[in-house]
């Protein structure tokens, strides 16, 4: 038994020092809400001045600088300010539904948070379904955005409500085919389990291919560029929530920040190792950090991303998701259900937790996907060639060595 109390074990040190069982279970339980509910708003604060300061200077701009110690407070001003304005609900519309919405597209990312291990210690619930909580958890939120654009009682957020939708629905496939191979890999769903299972070899390296494919889905997912069709006022205005104003329109936005750095951490839990490094086991608070690391590059890198690409058509991006990261996904789980099997016939399998008996296993997966990998590179080629061949051909380009014919100069 630990000495430290830590989430897990709250109730046993609470009975310890005396506390009724009832009273202890109550207490632990609010202990979690509290924390499960504070953490993510304070978070969202945070990210945001992080968000506006990377994007200020991808773009050669400050960014927040003026309100608090480097702009820090610029965030705070901004809720204030949202929670002053006023709360506007269009006539016509189905107010529970349309008051329900917001908080669904909050409520639904801070329910993931019960399942992230943020060190061998400290998890809300360690569930054994822990990817399958995800997914599900994860599909809810695409119902805050059908009935926020259905129950606002205008045509331009029903549009946009279907749009996203669509989008929605079609990136949940490569994202749950990419969830299937780190799965295979460890042999389990815990989130708890898959951290442990990545303690001499991380998941990024046997599977780059899942990775890959996990990121971009999750790009489209929380609508972030050149996903960001969600907003594309250029077309429908604001989209969904163009009826929301004040603190419920700051609710979807809250959402959507808290969605991206979630999204940060399930790949840093899942292909990233987690909360494992150097001396984890002897100080689990360690764990925190270098969680924390890792889900800051994988931020970070969706920022400069965001901040530098520009915005695709809607056809465009469904054509990606069905012709390209679907078979993709689906080739990639058969290579890796195949390679596994091989592996373990042959004798290659891990039978320790150590860096060298991880290898072989490692090695031959890798080879895997590098060969699907220049597979989907072959095809682009060939594809890109075909396709330049046809333009050559539609529009001939004269010979360089043509006469030139330069027009008279009218008197």
């Amino acid at each position: 038994m630990n000495d430290v109390c830590s989430i897990n074990n709250l109730t046993q040190c609470l009975l310890d020092g005396g506390v009724s069982p009832d009273l202890a279970n109550l207490l632990t339980i609010l202990g979690g809400v509290v924390l499960v509910a504070t953490v993510p708003l304070v978070t969202v604060i945070f990210l945001i001045w992080i968000e506006r300061k990377i994007a200020a200077r991808v773009q050669d701009r400050l960014g927040p600088n003026r309100v608090g110690p480097f702009g820090l407070l610029q965030s705070v001003a901004d809720a204030v300010k949202m929670l002053t304005k006023e709360d506007i609900t269009p006539m016509g519309a189905d107010k529970f539904i349309y008051n329900l919405a917001p908080i669904i597209a909050f409520a639904t990312v801070v329910l993931i948070w019960a399942i992230i291990p943020f060190t061998p210690l400290h998890i809300g619930a360690d569930l054994s379904i822990g990817i399958l909580y995800f997914v599900a958890v994860a599909s809810i939120g695409t119902v805050k955005i059908m009935i926020a654009g259905w129950s606002s009682n205008n045509k331009y957020a029903l549009l946009g409500a279907f749009r996203t939708i669509a989008q929605l629905l079609s990136y949940e496939v490569p994202l749950v085919l990419s969830l299937l191979i780190p799965v295979m890999i460890a042999g389990t769903l815990g989130m708890q389990d898959m951290v442990r299972a990545q303690g001499s070899m991380w998941f990024v390296f046997m599977a780059p291919v899942a990775a890959v494919m996990f990121f971009i889905a999750n790009l489209a997912e929380t609508g972030r560029a050149p996903f960001d069709l969600l907003e594309a006022e250029s077309e429908i205005i604001a989209g969904y929530n163009i009826e929301y104003s004040g603190f419920k329109w700051g609710m979807f936005m809250a959402g959507e920040f808290m969605h991206a750095f979630t999204a940060a951490l399930l790949a840093a839990v899942i292909f990233l190792g987690g909360w494992w490094g150097p001396f984890v086991e002897q100080v689990p608070a360690l764990g925190f950090v270098y969680l924390g690391l890792k889900t800051a590059v994988v931020y970070i890198f969706g920022l400069i991303l965001r901040s530098t690409v520009p915005r695709v058509r809607i056809d465009q991006l469904m054509a990606l998701n069905w012709k390209w990261l679907v078979p993709i996904s689906v080739a990639n789980v058969l290579i890796t259900a195949l390679l596994l099997k091989v592996v373990d016939a042959i004798g290659l399998a891990p039978q320790s937790g150590d860096f060298f008996a991880h290898l072989p296993q490692t090695l031959v997966l890798l080879v895997g996907n590098l060969v699907l990998m220049f597979g989907v590179a072959t095809v682009l080629r060939n594809r890109g060639r075909a396709q330049r061949l046809a333009d050559e051909a539609a529009h001939p380009v004269e010979h360089e060595d043509a006469p030139v014919v330069v027009g008279a100069v009218g008197h």
